[in-house]
């Protein structure tokens, strides 16, 4: 079943004197607890993929639908990490978390319950009452997805959620929020310039070409080994190809 689906999308951007096309019948769609990730060259127009999903943005033309409704009746299942994790710096840890819910006025025993059941699972209970400036970078990560994950979306964006850390942290960081999404069941759109990250989080990965952004590709990624966390996909045998092989497709020297 389609969780989501983007049918014949276009985005064109005006301004006094011109009109920029940034995204050309872009038609994809995503099955509940898939986890897909959207690469392309620099400002094709990926983040405005999930900027529209998100209802941010209207699109030219074209529909999205989520559990076959318009997004405007569903834009509270969906849930959007950003590149930066836009934690409070004066908040603890416990009221950055709680941030959403107290918005949306749904701070209530059984949602607290939650944020204590997920920030014991990912172990962050003991740092309840830390400040992110106390926080690695993939902590804060994580507390920005269990911020997101109290909200109880359905659907999950992410923007290049690890770009801001080092690599050996956004190795680790990806590992853990991967698992965070499966163990909690969630359907993922990622976009990311790392072509490794999508291979390894992802059960499909989308191409897409220079503006005016089309879909030039769709990889299913299948490894012939047991695989269960992004680390442990990188060491199998197919990664490599399917690297070259998204390598080849990308724009990026043309």
């Amino acid at each position: 079943m389609n969780k989501l689906s983007m049918s014949h999308v276009y985005m064109n951007y005006h301004t006094l004197k011109s009109e920029t096309e940034a995204l050309k019948d872009i038609t994809f769609s995503v099955s509940e607890g898939e986890f897909i990730s959207i690469v392309g060259p620099s400002g094709c127009g990926k983040s405005t993929i999930l900027n529209i999903i998100a209802g941010l943005l209207k699109p030219s033309q074209g529909d999205v639908l989520i559990d076959n409704k318009s997004i405007s009746y569903s834009y509270l299942k969906i849930g959007y990490m950003f590149q930066k994790d836009q934690l409070f710096e004066w908040l603890t840890v416990w009221n950055n978390v709680l941030l959403g819910l107290k918005i949306q006025h749904k701070v209530n025993k059984l949602n607290i319950n939650k944020v204590k059941k997920l920030l014991t699972d990912y172990n962050l209970w003991d740092f309840k009452d830390f400040y992110p400036n106390q926080l690695s970078g993939g902590m804060r990560q994580r507390v920005a997805l269990i911020r997101t994950l109290a909200l109880n979306p359905e659907i999950l964006l992410l923007d290049e959620p690890f770009s801001a850390l080092d690599y050996q942290s956004r190795l680790n960081a990806s590992d853990e929020i991967y698992k965070i999404i499966k163990r909690e069941n969630k359907t993922a759109i990622m976009v990311t310039h790392d072509i490794s990250e999508a291979i390894s989080m992802s059960n499909r990965v989308l191409i897409l070409s220079k503006r005016p952004a089309v879909i030039k590709k769709e990889i299913p990624i299948k490894f012939s080994t047991e695989c269960n966390s992004p680390l442990k996909s990188r060491e199998a045998p197919e990664f490599r190809l399917y690297f070259n092989t998204i390598w080849e497709e990308l724009d990026i020297n043309d």
